[in-house]
């Protein structure tokens, strides 16, 4: 346990990271801290780190000089909002956490006693206050959500767990602080002034911080949101299908993250993980989600079922044909998911009409261009789509039927009806499953 009275400190570096307090070299970073005593207030000292691993080695080099120090390199750009939730998710943190973006300096020793003074039990936090609307932007004049910035705020870190996490947003606390203002819950963030006036663009004097804002925005012009991706075609159905009110959300088979950018153009305030076996295409899905884990989910262990509990829907992207036990995922799902929450799968069809025509041909062939993808494992009709879900513990909801013209079909489809007739069953609902080749199903978990 965490002595209260030294609260730990999480410090996210963004990008370009030259010094742990905001000055131009590591090793003046530590002449800083020498002075002020700051690395040996605190219980212990996190550095998130999502600069060029070039660079993430000369932090280390400074960090290794300090114990109670810890540098958590990302190899790449993790975000302010991801880095904060990794943190707040990962590091066993107990008690009172400051939070500091690494480019800021310490002028002068008090600053922390200082928050320390307004920071009262079962408080969210302290810090700089600015008024925002409800999509994160500031409006200093008729903004009606109080938001906290993450820049520098001294939290109860038991309290922050019980509300949403920081998200890759502009404003990384914008889901937190429109859950605080819709539950009318602003007496649990307060804003110091001298924090306000030190963060501001142009402060007359400074009080103890140094923050001249040289962080991703500034430097680049953007969080890199509209990066392309490879992939230009995505599921529209299934995007069609994925609530816009959804607040997390798990998206398994995630590729390069094309769809996570298409459905965060649609609701850019949510919390998108996502989860691709392939290291190329996690790699480059990293811009466009929260956060990726590049494993198998058939394999997952409890880093990630802790990481994505609680989220309110699931996306199965064509993506249960190719495991091994899906009806042991959904089941996993269900034990995971938010009361309520939802999953949206594509599933192909393995009643089509042309994979009826190829069985029947004893030409049901593996590879490219052929009836089934060597990457699928099991096959779905219709029926069995829905037992699979009842028996996870799911209502079938909604969904739909992709459809797509082919005149090829109606060679067979009589072939299909006469089948029906000799097996007992109803021809015209042989036909109606015949066509589809894919179905989109919505599942509520009951």
């Amino acid at each position: 346990m965490f002595d209260q009275k030294n609260p730990v400190i999480v410090i996210t570096s963004m990008l370009f990271v030259l010094s742990l307090a905001g000055c131009s070299t590591p090793q003046k970073a530590v002449s800083h801290k020498d002075e002020f005593g700051t690395a040996d207030m605190f219980t212990r000292v996190y550095v998130i780190d999502g600069s060029h691993p070039d660079v993430a080695e000369q932090i280390r080099a400074v960090t290794a000089g300090f114990d109670n120090i810890e540098f958590i390199p990302f190899g790449y750009n993790i975000h302010h909002g991801p880095g904060l939730s990794w943190a707040i998710n990962n590091l066993g943190l107990s008690g009172e956490v400051l939070f500091l973006d690494s480019d800021v300096e310490i002028i002068k020793a008090g600053f922390l006693e200082s928050m320390q003074s307004h920071l009262k039990p079962a408080m969210y936090g302290v810090g700089s206050i600015q008024m925002v609307n409800e999509q994160g932007f500031d409006r200093p004049l008729d903004g009606t959500v109080r938001y906290l910035h993450p820049a520098c705020m001294l939290t109860n870190i038991e309290v922050v767990r019980q509300w949403p996490l920081p998200i890759k947003h502009g404003a990384p606390m914008v889901q937190t602080m429109l859950a605080l203002h819709r539950a009318g819950a602003h007496h649990l963030i307060e804003s110091i002034d001298w924090v306000k006036g030190d963060f501001s663009p142009k402060p007359e004097r400074r009080e103890y911080i140094k923050h001249d804002w040289q962080g991703t925005v500034i430097r680049t012009g953007g969080y890199h949101y509209e990066m392309p991706t490879a992939t230009t075609q995505i599921n529209q159905d299934l995007l069609s299908m994925v609530p816009l009110e959804a607040q997390k959300l798990v998206d398994v088979g995630c590729h390069d993250g094309a769809f996570a950018k298409a459905y965060k153009q649609r609701n850019s305030i949510c919390n998108y993980t996502g989860i691709e076996r392939e290291l190329v295409a996690a790699h480059a899905a990293r811009p466009h989600c929260d956060f990726v884990f590049d494993l198998d989910i058939e394999s997952a262990g409890p880093q990630l079922w802790s990481h994505v509990a609680g989220a309110d829907c699931w996306i199965l992207g064509e993506v249960l044909e190719q495991l091994n036990d899906p009806w042991a995922l959904l089941s996993r799902i269900r034990a995971n998911i938010a009361p309520g929450g939802r999953i949206v799968a594509a599933i192909r069809n393995f009643q089509h009409w042309s994979i009826q025509a190829r069985l029947n041909a004893g030409d049901l062939r593996y590879g490219a261009g052929a009836a089934m993808d060597r990457a699928n494992k099991r096959c779905f009709t219709r029926g069995a789509m829905l037992d699979m879900f009842q028996q996870a513990g799911f209502q079938i909801a909604g969904g739909s039927a992709r459809i797509v013209d082919e005149p090829a079909a109606e060679k067979y489809l009589p072939a299909i009806r006469l089948m029906a007739q000799a097996s007992g069953i109803d021809p015209n609902i042989a036909v109606e499953d015949a066509l589809p080749s894919q179905y989109i199903i919505v599942a509520v978990a009951v």
